[in-house]
Parts: structure tokens; sequence; C-alpha cells
């Protein structure tokens, strides 16, 4: 209760910095108490050590009063976070490929999330065919996802997508001076499509252009999610390896003109 508590408290008095620039505001402790917030999951909490919330959002720059957006949310992992976050004068749409909406313990967890969250609207859309409202957005993060848009899988619905016109459409959906984070798993350079298909990671060369081609630029990158030791050739859900992985963590920013 004290965590909830700060959050709301710390979210009422910054909510008026959101959209205004950066801020010299210590934004530490809304963070802090996004992640101790007692709403979440055993399940969640146990991803932190992996995923590092606290400072991930902090690199990203979320603040209270933002417009948020979780894409590819899962069992919405972040999107929970978000809200806690951006608080009573912020939002957060959480976007689900309705191919990943399908009865089981992950929409079930998702359905939990949205109904106990009021500031979080969930958002299916057909997984090749993204199309969010333009000039919506302040904030967006896509966690170990990105690669998915180089995948094809007959099993799981999912078709040939084009990841340039995924690109294009969130540029327009990001506010001017809007951040984008993207987390994933380093892959080795090659044949895109067959690496994903093969491993589930990607070149972060192949993402960064793919961002850099919609308009967006790289404004910093972070190591907090490397780890030297990931064999690159080895497939992601490998238990050696796997909440292990070498993750590449790139902020991007819409300019402003």
């Amino acid at each position: 209760m004290k965590a909830f508590a700060l959050l709301a408290a710390a979210s009422l008095v910054l909510t008026a910095c959101a959209t205004t620039g950066p801020t010299s505001v210590d934004l530490a402790p809304v963070y802090a108490a996004a992640v101790a917030n007692p709403a979440r999951a055993d399940e969640e909490r146990k991803l932190d050590a992996s995923r590092k919330p606290a400072e991930t959002l902090a690199f990203l720059g979320l603040r209270p009063g933002m417009r948020a957006a979780d894409l590819i949310t899962g069992s919405g992992y972040w999107a929970r976070l978000m809200a806690s976050v951006v608080g009573p004068g912020g939002s957060v749409t959480a976007f689900q490929p309705e191919q990943f909406y399908k009865a089981g313990e992950e929409k079930a967890k998702l359905d939990a999330l949205i109904a106990a969250s009021p500031g979080v609207t969930l958002a299916r859309y057909p997984f090749e065919n993204f199309a969010p409202p333009a000039n919506a957005y302040d904030f967006a993060l896509i966690n170990l996802s990105y690669h998915d848009l180089y995948w094809e899988s007959a099993k799981y619905g999912i078709p040939r997508t084009d990841p340039a016109g995924f690109a294009r459409g969130l540029y327009a959906a990001m506010r001017p001076g809007a951040v984008v984070g993207v987390i994933d798993h380093v892959g080795p350079a090659g044949d895109t499509r067959a690496i994903v298909d093969k491993l589930h990671r990607i070149d972060p060369a192949v993402v960064r252009a793919d961002f850099e081609r919609a308009g967006f630029r790289l404004e910093a990158e972070s190591p907090l999610l490397a780890n030297p030791a990931d064999d690159h050739s080895k497939l992601v859900f490998d238990p050696a390896i796997r909440g292990q992985t070498d993750r590449f963590f790139y902020k991007f920013r819409k300019p402003r003109r």
C-alpha cells in the first residue's frame, strides 16, 4: 500500500511534465513504485531480474501523463508497468495481434490485467495489418517481438508480413518528439527471415535500418540487457540460454520536425 500511495502522489505531481520535454525531476521513485505495485502477479515479478523494468523505463524516459503503447503486449507485463508510471493523467494502449489472442493461459492473464487496469485499453489487430491511429502516442515499446515481423508460421496463422510497413505505421502513430524503445535478441547477420525462423533472433543492424528508413532517429543504445556470454547461434528457447539472451536495446525518437 505504501508503494501504491507513493506512485499515486508522484503521478499527480508530475503529470504536468509529461509532454513538455526533458525534466530534472527525479522519477526513480515512480519507477520503483511501479515495480513494487502489489497488483503485479508473481509471474511478472519473476521476469524482473532479466528485464530490469525500472532501469529500462528510466532509460527511455517514460513519464506521468504520457500516452503510451505496448506493442505485441503478450500477457501485459509492460502494459501494467506503463500504466502505473503514466498514472491517471496518461493512458496505455496494449496492442495484441489477433493471432496471439487465443484461448489459453496468456489470454486469460491479459484479460484479467485489462479488467483490473482502467488506464489500459486493449487494441487487437491482424498481425499483418498494424494500423494504429495517427499522432496518438508519446511513447512506445516493443520488447522481444520485433523479429516476429520477419517470421511466418502456418501453425499460428502468421502470413508474410512487411516490417517496413509496420515501421511506417508506427512512425505515423507517434507524436513529434516521441520515443520508441526496441529490445530484441541479438542475432547474426545474414538472411533475416531464415535466421528469425531458425533462432528467433535478429541482427540489430536490420532493426536500426528499418526504423531509420521510416524516419526515426537512433538517439541512444544501452548495454543494460547485454550478455556477452550468449551464443548467438542458439535458439532463444534453448534451456541453456532462455531468459538470459544477449539483447540489444535501442531508443529511437521521432524528430520534432
